[in-house]
């Protein structure tokens, strides 16, 4: 029998995991929630690990990508790992001609400066919206004592305009399963409500299955190419701008996969893992 270990964190609120595992028993892999930075878990025992809700690694991430690296079967790779856990990679994009929402990054030790308008500050290397906060245009001086703290905690910070349409038709997130197109999702605004009162409930309610949208999908299409074809799984999260759509984040490390809005992503999923193996 094939098994499979989830690597997970030590507080994981994964709506998915439910589903993920009973796909997994239908398939007839013996499935374990493992948790990343466990000593006593023997991955080696495992036929091969996928990452799913590993949400604490972004404070720690050089452990977490040492940890990565010593798995010699690990889904989504190493270096997807490695590229998609720090937001530079949308400089990346940018330069290969695919449209991005305008990011700027302001160092530790650099001088912030602000777009006109609301705008967002959040850390480089952040996950959940975890360190990002929205600031209107008379707010700078907070903006500026929150890049500091960012700083000071020796984090990069990502500052871009506020995407006003998030607020009415909410972020839409596709989800792309061994490499195809699964389904989409619409988050409504997170910045909105107060970081303290951002808990997984709240999360669950601001999200929702969206409709298809071909041209999202084709800009997610032009940027899972080359090395990011093909993955385990993939997500590509786009807001909508005056000049078509943007692409505001690529998670390919531990997005949640929303499996619980599409009735057959979970057991694609781990018939793409036994498909790898």
């Amino acid at each position: 029998m094939t098994r499979l270990a989830i690597a997970t964190c030590a507080t994981n609120q994964d709506v998915d995991t439910p589903v993920l595992l009973a796909a997994c028993a239908a398939a007839g892999v013996e499935a374990d929630m493992a948790v990343w930075d466990d000593p006593s878990v023997a991955w080696e025992s495992y036929d091969a690990t996928i990452v799913r809700s590993t949400w604490d690694y972004s404070p720690r991430r050089a452990e977490f990508l040492a940890w990565a690296r010593a798995r010699p079967r690990l889904f989504n790779p190493y270096d997807v790992l490695e590229y998609s856990s720090d937001k530079h990679y949308l400089l990346d994009l940018a330069a290969q001609g695919v449209a991005i929402v305008p990011s700027v990054f302001c160092e530790v030790g650099e001088i912030p400066t602000f777009p006109e308008g609301d705008f967002v500050v959040k850390p480089a290397v952040g996950a959940g919206a975890i360190g990002a906060d929205r600031f209107r245009p008379h707010e700078h001086e907070r903006a500026r004592a929150h890049v500091a703290a960012l700083h000071q905690a020796g984090q990069c910070a990502l500052i871009q305009p506020y995407a006003h349409t998030v607020d009415f038709f909410g972020e839409h997130d596709m989800i792309f399963i061994n490499g195809r197109y699964s389904h989409a999702i619409a988050k409504r605004a997170l910045l909105n409500t107060a970081p303290e009162d951002r808990n997984a409930a709240f999360r669950r309610s601001q999200v929702a299955r969206d409709v298809d949208e071909p041209d999202a999908i084709a800009l997610a299409e032009s940027v899972l190419t080359g090395r990011f074809a093909n993955l385990l799984y993939a997500r590509v999260d786009v807001v909508a701008a005056p000049s078509g759509w943007q692409v505001s984040e690529l998670e390919m490390v531990e997005p949640c996969l929303f499996l619980t809005f599409h009735e057959s992503a979970a057991d694609a999923l781990v018939a793409a893992v036994l498909e790898r193996l």
